[in-house]
Formats: C-alpha cells, structure tokens, sequence
C-alpha cells in the first residue's frame, strides 16, 4: 500500500511505500487522531526508514493499493 500526503503550501506531495500487509483501516484510524490532535504524523515505509509530517501542514492524505501501477504494454 502507498499513502500520498499533500503538503499546505508545497506544490509536491510526499509518497510512502508502506509495508505488505499494511491495515488500511487501522492506519487510517491513526492518521485521523494524529491529524485530530494536531501532532505529528510518523509513518514507517517499506524499508525501515521513519518520516514524520506535522499535522498542521497536511493538505490531503490519499491511499492506494499497491498493485493499481501498470508498466509497459500490457493491458489492465
């Protein structure tokens, strides 16, 4: 799963390949708090490596599933 997390006043979006078999719902549920609570939001990608955003700076948050990607020629 990824989750793309717009930035206020940044024209780029920050993206985070999380970990196979991520919960969705619970990880949801953890962003709504932190942005709630006006903290800072940490998330942990694939590989280890932690980033942390603050919640007073987050525009949007969108997730997706790993597996929408299509490379190349084949068809979907």
């Amino acid at each position: 799963m990824e989750i793309r997390i717009g930035i206020v006043q940044s024209m780029r979006e920050l993206e985070v390949e999380l970990a196979e078999g991520t919960d969705r719902d619970a990880l949801m549920k953890e962003v709504e708090a932190a942005l709630a609570a006006d903290q800072v939001l940490w998330l942990t990608d694939r590989k280890g490596r932690r980033v942390g955003v603050p919640a007073s700076r987050v525009a949007y948050v969108e997730f997706t599933s790993a597996n929408e990607r299509v490379v190349g020629f084949g068809t979907a």
